[in-house]
């Protein structure tokens, strides 16, 4: 007994040292990191029995066929151009900034709204001002990551858009709004804030002062009751205007030739030829592919309160760093795993997302992209997925050292090249929604393309039962996503333009 309690002793003393020995673990800097105790206890996998049959699985050539044929066409497409009539103010009524927060996808939604809010206001917009994401890191600027010149050519028959301020306001920054309260600063705005919100608040501040700057300023405009004009012109801006750089369209060209050209792989090519344009058009009978976006980062795996296998020290490390980034206030942590899954509140493995893929009748030929940030728990976490997909692709495998250079440590410039690669994709997979999900939901319906979006309830069911037979298992998933693959859904009240753009964006014919 006094052995077990040293033992013991050791041990809460060792996990109390944890913090100290290793900081970065529990450091609120380190979201994206994999966490170490991942590395140290490598998680088995939680569905052996039905690993094993997936990594026996066979494909039928007729199943394969169904599987990456395209979508028929299901009576929407894109609408020609307005034909409502846009002109510009003849006089400006001032200057709109709009300071934007979050990750690539939340600031893309944004730009749109912004642009609208200027309409709105007969305002001239200055080129957003996107802030260093406290994840990643991120100080990339509008003109890093988008065609800042195209972006005002499209819309120049809509709102007045200028790169920056003239010298009268250049006072007006970031910083200058940061140290004290400004009456040039609106604050106020409500999420999905309607066209008389912004008539009453924000253009009086206008009249007055010559300028507003709004921050925050994330879904602060209403999807709902408002003139057709204004919902085409969002459309126009997420569907014509925001074009990505030209470095990030190049780099994002040849990653997509890579995985058409399994050939192509062996001759990347140096810095000098990085900016070389590759042709869009590939051979007949090139070889497809699917993105799988793998959202599986140590903030949304610590934020869903789930258990992903890694026994009680990963438990204490995602514990532990919920109570330093949210103080411990997590809506799901008060639920049981058990009740998280079956409500389809977890976000899907990397072990897990594999065996959706399989089930569906992708076998270990598919090549497979993964549009992801740093994965929890790393190599050792993918490994499952990769023993499932061994043709699986991603920036780095694709491309140099020296091809990657303009967008490395990077995220908004790598979420961009992901973005652009699963546009072009045969088939679009996220495994958790988010906002890459449902951006690219509503972009690739908008083109109709393929996109097969997870039944998480479904799954969070399926994979409680750890009896259940392959043969099961793979019928409930073939029967449950018959629907779920890019099938037009029209938009309802209060939901999103940018992930259900029939019918606003769309047109019957």
């Amino acid at each position: 007994m006094r052995v077990y309690h040293r033992g013991g002793t050791m041990a809460g003393c060792f996990l109390l040292l944890l913090p100290i020995l290793f900081p970065s673990l529990f450091s609120p800097l380190s979201h994206a990191s994999p966490s170490v105790f991942s590395e140290w206890n490598a998680p088995k996998p939680r569905h052996s029995l039905l690993l094993k049959s997936a990594l026996q699985r066979q494909t039928f050539s007729e199943e394969q066929s169904d599987l990456w044929m395209p979508l028929t066409f299901q009576g929407w497409k894109p609408c020609a151009e307005s034909n409502i009539a846009s002109t510009l103010p003849e006089k400006s009524e001032g200057y709109i900034q709009v300071f934007l927060d979050g990750g690539l996808n939340q600031q893309r939604m944004a730009i749109c709204d912004a642009v609208v809010v200027a309409k709105i206001l007969n305002a001239t917009l200055v080129i957003p001002y996107l802030e260093v994401n406290p994840v990643w890191q991120d100080s990339s600027t509008f003109m890093d990551i988008f065609d800042v010149d195209h972006f005002i050519k499209a819309l120049k028959d809509d709102v007045a858009i200028v790169k920056e301020l003239p010298d009268e306001f250049s006072w007006s920054t970031r910083e200058y709004y940061a140290t004290a309260i400004r009456p040039t600063r609106i604050k106020t705005a409500p999420v999905h804030a309607s066209t008389n919100w912004y008539l009453d608040n924000v253009l009086p501040v206008l009249q007055s002062y010559g300028i507003a700057a709004i921050a925050p300023f994330s879904h602060r405009l209403t999807f709902d009751n408002l003139p057709k004009r204004l919902q085409h012109l969002r459309c126009k801006v997420n569907f014509q205007a925001l074009v990505f750089v030209p470095h990030i369209r190049n780099l994002g060209d040849v990653l997509v030739n890579r995985l058409r050209d399994p050939s192509a792989k062996s001759n990347m090519v140096g810095s000098n030829n990085y900016l070389r344009q590759v042709s869009e058009k590939y051979k007949q009978g090139a070889g497809k592919f699917v993105v799988l976006h793998l959202r599986f980062d140590k903030d949304m795996a610590a934020h869903s309160a789930c258990d992903f296998g890694g026994g009680k020290a990963e438990k204490l490390a995602l514990a532990k760093y919920r109570q330093v980034i949210w103080q411990g206030r997590v809506l799901n942590s008060q639920f049981t795993d058990e009740e998280l899954r079956s409500q389809g509140r977890c976000p899907l493995t990397p072990e897990e997302i594999g065996l959706l893929l399989a089930a569906l009748g992708f076998d270990n030929s598919t090549r497979l992209y993964l549009a992801s940030h740093k994965v929890y728990g790393g190599e050792a976490r993918i490994s499952t997925l990769r023993s499932l997909f061994p043709l699986m692709e991603d920036k780095k495998s694709l491309a140099s050292s020296d091809e990657r250079a303009l967008i490395k440590g990077k995220a908004s410039l790598l979420a961009a090249v992901d973005y652009y690669v699963s546009m072009h994709s045969d088939i679009f997979v996220s495994a958790s929604p988010g906002n890459m999900h449902n951006a690219m939901v509503g972009h690739r319906t908008y083109y109709n393309l393929k996109t097969i979006r997870p039944n998480m309830v479904l799954l969070g069911q399926l994979y409680l039962n750890k009896t259940l037979s392959w043969p099961d298992f793979r019928e409930a998933i073939v029967e449950g996503h018959k629907n779920r693959q890019g099938q037009i859904r029209l938009r309802k009240p209060k939901q999103s333009e940018y992930t259900y753009p029939a019918p606003d964006c769309m047109c019957q014919g």
